[in-house]
C-alpha cells in the first residue's frame, strides 16, 4: 500500500478496491454483480422498449415510468466499468477527471430519480383525486417540462461541489473506499478545509430529498383522504393497489440512499465490508428492484412484457 500514499506530490490518479480480503474470489464474485447489472439493464430497457412501442401506453403514469428506468441506469451505468475493472483484475486506478465525471451522473441521477418519484406521486394524486381533470393537467408538454426541470435541478446542485473538488490538494492516501467514486468518500482524502462541501452536501441533500419527501408525502394523505370518501370497498383497494408499485419504488430509492450517506458520515471507523456493502445496495438495488416491481403490479406492463416474450402466441390466442 507504500505506493498509494504521497506527501510531496498531488497524484491525478486515484486507487479503487473492491471487498478487501477476499481479492482471491473477485473472479467468482464478479459473476453475481455481472448478472446482477444485467438483470437491472435489461429490465429497465424492456420497460422503455414496451412504452415506447406500445401507443396504449402513451400516457402520463408511463411516461414517468420510463423516466424512471433512465434514471436507474443512469445511477448505475456510470460505475459498470470501474467495477469491472476492479473484479476483473484489470486495474484499480482511476484519473481524477474520471472520477468526478462519475461521480458527478451518480448523484445528479439519484437525486433527480427522487425528483421523477415526486412527480409519479402528483401524477397519482390527480389521477386519484381529480380524475376529470387528468389529461388536461398533465399533458406531455408540461411532463417534457418536468423532466427537464428534474434534471437541471439535480445537476446544477451538484455542479459546485464537483467545481470545488478541482481545488483539494490530495496529499494523503489517494486510496478510495469503493470500486466507484463518491463524493464523500473522496472529500475525506482532501488535505484542504472540505467545510464548504461538506454543509452544502449535507444541507442541499436535506433540501432536495426533504422537498420530494415531503411533497410525496403531502400527495399520499390527499389521495388516502379521496380514496376513504369512496364507498365501495372494492373501489378503495383498486385506488391504492394503482399507488402500491410507487410506495415500493420511494422506499427502494430512500432506505439505500439515506442508509450510504449515515454510514459514510456516522459510521466511518466501522468495517470496510459495511461501507461497500451499504455502496453497492445504494445502485444496484433500485435498477434492479423497480422493473420487477412495476412488471407485476401493473398488468398493461406485464402483458407489454409477455406480448414481447411470446408475439405469435399471443397474436394466434388473440385471433
Amino acid at each position: 500500500m507504500a505506493e498509494f500514499n504521497s506527501s510531496s506530490s498531488l497524484s491525478t490518479i486515484f486507487y479503487l478496491i473492491g471487498i478487501p480480503g477476499y481479492e482471491e474470489l473477485y473472479h467468482w464474485i464478479s459473476i453475481p454483480f455481472f448478472i446482477l447489472y444485467m438483470i437491472g439493464i435489461m429490465g429497465n430497457c424492456t420497460i422503455l422498449h414496451i412504452v415506447r412501442t406500445d401507443p396504449s401506453l402513451h400516457e402520463p403514469m408511463y411516461y414517468f415510468l420510463a423516466m424512471l428506468s433512465l434514471t436507474d441506469m443512469g445511477m448505475s451505468l456510470p460505475t459498470l466499468v470501474s467495477v469491472f475493472r476492479v473484479l476483473w483484475s484489470i486495474s484499480n486506478e482511476i484519473e481524477f477527471n474520471i472520477c468526478v465525471i462519475q461521480m458527478f451522473f451518480i448523484h445528479t441521477f439519484s437525486l433527480t430519480e427522487s425528483a421523477v418519484l415526486l412527480a409519479m406521486a402528483f401524477d397519482r394524486y390527480v389521477a386519484i383525486c381529480h380524475p376529470l381533470r387528468y389529461s388536461t393537467i398533465l399533458t406531455p408538454k408540461r411532463i417534457i417540462r418536468i423532466g427537464i426541470t428534474a434534471i437541471l435541478r439535480s445537476s446544477l446542485s451538484i455542479t459546485p461541489l464537483m467545481i470545488r473538488l478541482a481545488y483539494f490538494p490530495f496529499c494523503h492516501s489517494h486510496v478510495l473506499s469503493h470500486s466507484y467514486c463518491l463524493h464523500q468518500d473522496m472529500i475525506r482524502l482532501a488535505c484542504a478545509d472540505t467545510k464548504f462541501n461538506v454543509i452544502y452536501g449535507v444541507v442541499g441533500i436535506i433540501i432536495l430529498w426533504g422537498f420530494d419527501a415531503l411533497g410525496i408525502l403531502i400527495s399520499y394523505i390527499f389521495i388516502l383522504r379521496s380514496v376513504l370518501s369512496i364507498a365501495s370497498q372494492k373501489e378503495r383497494l383498486k385506488a391504492l393497489n394503482t399507488c402500491a408499485s410507487h410506495i415500493c419504488a420511494v422506499l427502494i430509492l430512500y432506505v439505500p440512499m439515506i442508509g450510504v450517506s449515515l454510514v459514510h458520515r456516522f459510521a466511518k471507523h466501522a468495517s470496510p465490508l459495511v461501507h461497500i456493502f451499504m455502496a453497492h445496495i445504494y445502485l444496484l438495488v433500485p435498477p434492479i428492484l423497480n422493473p420487477i416491481i412495476y412488471s407485476v403490479k401493473t398488468k398493461q406492463i406485464r402483458v407489454g412484457i409477455i406480448r414481447l416474450l411470446l408475439p405469435k402466441r399471443i397474436h394466434s390466442s388473440w385471433g
